[in-house]
């Protein structure tokens, strides 16, 4: 599912049960040690596929505790997205040499309980929604956007560290051939990264297959210039050989 929606570079781990024999590191444990069975079954599953996710990289396990608003915390150099719904858990990870930050959501593909699409949709989206239904009655479009906000979000919050409400953004879907198809997300409040990059907008990517909807976002790092070379006709203290490509 998600691995046909994101762009090569990131490793992709999903499963369709919990894993009986997955474990949890020391720290992830307080976490969940009241919880009900399923819940801590769907933490203990998610945070397996991450794991294995991270092993595809070659990179170390890792215990990925809860931060702030709940976004886990990933080791240094990496960066991620977790989702889980029902009967579905997800991981992406990816290195922040190649991606500043992804976001994914998986939910069942379904209609949205009554009112919560008027909680988490502009009236511009909802009009342009009605329209999709008409031309694409099969799609549950409500579903669909609040998958995609949640991608948002999820790609939003490591960026930023701040909240974003879900009518602080402004989603466009673009139906593609069969079912999956790209969508673009206007923020509507003034974004900055943490490093003081401006920060407008997000395009993503979904589809709906099995029973469920996905929705995926990954924002590439900036491209790194080579530094130019000496020239030859001045003298440098400078090694006149390339340097190697961090």
């Amino acid at each position: 599912m998600l691995e046909t929606i994101l762009p090569e570079g990131l490793s992709v781990v999903e499963t369709r049960e919990d894993v009986p024999d997955a474990t949890l590191f020391p720290e992830e444990e307080p976490v969940v040690a009241r919880a009900v069975e399923k819940r801590r079954a769907e933490f203990t599953t998610v945070r397996h596929c991450a794991r294995r996710a991270m092993a595809e990289l070659g990179l170390p396990p890792a215990p990925l505790v809860p931060g702030e608003r709940g976004a886990p915390r990933w080791p240094s150099g990496v960066v991620g997205s977790m989702t889980h719904c029902a009967g579905y858990r997800a991981a992406v990870v990816g290195r922040a040499s190649e991606f500043r930050s992804v976001g994914v959501d998986a939910e069942p593909h379904d209609a949205l309980p009554e009112g919560v699409l008027d909680t988490v949709a502009l009236p511009t989206e909802r009009e342009r929604l009605a329209a999709l239904r008409r031309e694409r009655p099969e799609v549950h479009w409500d579903r669909l956007l609040f998958s995609a906000k949640e991608s948002v979000y999820k790609a939003w919050f490591p960026l930023t560290g701040r909240w974003l409400d879900f009518e602080e953004a402004d989603l466009v879907f673009g139906p593609g051939p069969g079912s999956a198809g790209t969508f673009e997300a206007r923020l509507l409040v003034p974004g900055h990264t943490t490093s003081g990059d401006p920060l407008t907008g997000f395009a993503g990517r979904w589809r709906v297959e099995a029973g469920l909807v996905c929705t995926a976002i990954a924002v590439l790092a900036p491209v790194r210039s080579t530094p130019p070379a000496p020239r030859a006709d001045r003298p440098s203290s400078a090694p006149t050989t390339t340097p190697p490509k961090p």
